[in-house]
């Protein structure tokens, strides 16, 4: 499996679709979830037939994928996944930063090191101009995180949710960084 980036602790590699297992456990722990779906759980069918596919796609203005697969380096334990998707298909100018982890990854620093390390390659290595990221409002941990990768917070707004989960009330948050901020 190529690897695309390591960090001190981390390997992030390309998905395949022997993931489907590692992505089956993840998806249905109602705690990684509750700021996804409420914490509902996920068929193999739906990972095989939506999941994959969107962690497979190829971004023509990267020439790579858009989402990885964590690994604990010195164990090779799956930790879930990082995003780092244009959000134009074919130009790499602003992207978006995301992470799913293990609850037993959680506090760990795993999603603020993944995070930093994306976030230079992107603007070092693949043209981008700005990193953005969104979450729930009241997902402190996931704010957290953003803030810790160097994004400041942008603005508050309303998503549009299919099936409101408990917190989708207080809507969402988006955080950014640009090439300039972070250069300096």
């Amino acid at each position: 499996m190529p690897i695309f980036l390591e960090t001190e602790r981390l390997v992030l590699r390309a998905f395949t679709e022997a993931d489907a297992d590692h992505l089956l456990v993840l998806d249905n722990d109602p705690d990684v979830m509750r700021f996804i779906n409420g914490g509902r759980p996920t068929s193999l069918e739906r990972i095989q037939a939506r999941t994959l596919p969107r962690l497979l796609h190829v971004h023509p203005g990267f020439g790579t994928r858009g989402y990885w697969a964590a690994e604990e380096k010195t164990t090779d334990a799956f930790l879930g996944w990082f995003e780092f998707r244009p959000l134009a298909d074919h130009s790499p100018a602003v992207v978006e930063l995301g992470y799913r982890l293990h609850k037993a990854a959680w506090g760990s620093g795993y999603a603020t090191e993944g995070s930093r390390a994306l976030i230079r390659k992107g603007f070092t290595d693949l043209g981008v101009e700005r990193v953005t990221a969104n979450t729930m409002a009241v997902n402190t941990g996931s704010r957290r995180v953003m803030e810790k990768a160097g994004l400041s917070f942008v603005r508050s707004f309303t998503g549009d949710w299919p099936e409101a989960i408990e917190g989708s009330e207080h809507g969402e948050v988006e955080y950014e960084l640009t090439r300039a901020e972070w250069a300096r």
